[in-house]
């Protein structure tokens, strides 16, 4: 899309490689992706082919399922997450990657608050991005108000940002326009659609969470894109899309009638429409 460049997410979910992704969304069109991480990743592989096929290995995704033990566990449980949160960034350093987006709660337990101790563990975790030089994208998720700990205590360090991930503000943060509170910061996206929050009386669940195409949900696509540019964004923009439903759900479905080819074409086609709503034009 002149001017603009566009990522989309690798994901276990094509039912292909990622070496097999990489080298299909560069075919069809995206000039960026990212990958999740974890222990034995191959990132240095992946690094290498997107180097070969010019494109932009634009971030990794930390793994995220103990994030709430930052906060709440025992020293033991604290120690693992730092310590992973920290071996991903040194991976991200290693292989030239220069954004790890990272969550900072999973769960939709509200019996705990935001702690001093989750604030100290975080501060190691940014000592060590701003040593290595990697800036870390803290992501919208549920539990805002850890986000809002998290951003307030370190939005001072260059090596802090913020990923907006359009689909959690919908069903996670029941469509409080983020990029006012955080816009300033805004270093990646997650772009996806949903349906809002399914339950009438407002309850979060994951299951809503559902990572559609741009446009196949009820978001306010125009609004965004004025949005990003009134923060003046020019990164990539990222889009991160699921094939598969959620458990009891179906809107998902129509995506696995198609073929991987033909989705990830899909994907692109929704990107550019987005794209084409922006009014900023980059320099070359």
């Amino acid at each position: 899309m002149y001017g603009q460049k566009l990522g989309i997410g690798l994901s276990t979910e094509f039912d292909l490689t990622f070496e097999e992704q990489i080298r299909l969304v560069s075919e069809s069109g995206f000039d960026a992706f990212f990958t999740p991480w974890n222990y034995g990743f191959e990132t240095a592989k992946y690094r290498e082919l997107a180097d070969e096929t010019g494109m932009i290995y634009q971030s990794i995704h930390a793994p995220h399922d103990n994030t709430s033990h930052i906060w709440h566990g025992n020293p033991e449980q604290q120690g693992k997450v730092v310590k992973t949160l920290e071996d991903c960034l040194r991976d991200c350093a290693e292989n030239g990657i220069e954004i790890m987006v990272c969550h900072v709660f999973d769960g939709f337990d509200r019996e705990y608050i935001p702690n001093d101790t989750g604030l100290e563990n975080f501060a190691r975790v940014i000592e060590t991005a701003e040593a290595l030089g990697v800036k870390i994208a803290f992501e919208n998720t549920e539990g805002l108000e850890y986000l809002d700990a998290v951003m307030s205590a370190f939005s001072h360090s260059g090596s802090v940002g913020f990923c907006l991930d359009t689909g959690h503000e919908m069903c996670y943060n029941y469509s409080e326009n983020l990029l006012k509170r955080y816009g300033g910061k805004l270093i990646a996206t997650h772009l996806n659609d949903n349906l809002g929050i399914k339950d009438y009386g407002g309850a979060l669940t994951w299951h809503d969470d559902l990572h559609l195409l741009p446009y196949d949900g009820i978001r306010d696509w125009n609004r965004t894109a004025a949005d990003l540019d009134t923060c003046g964004f020019q990164g990539v923009m990222t889009f991160e899309v699921k094939r598969l439903s959620k458990p009891g759900r179906h809107e998902n479905d129509i995506y696995c009638e198609m073929s991987i080819e033909n989705y990830i074409a899909e994907a692109f086609k929704r990107a550019c429409r987005f794209a084409a709503r922006r009014r900023l034009r980059y320099k070359k």
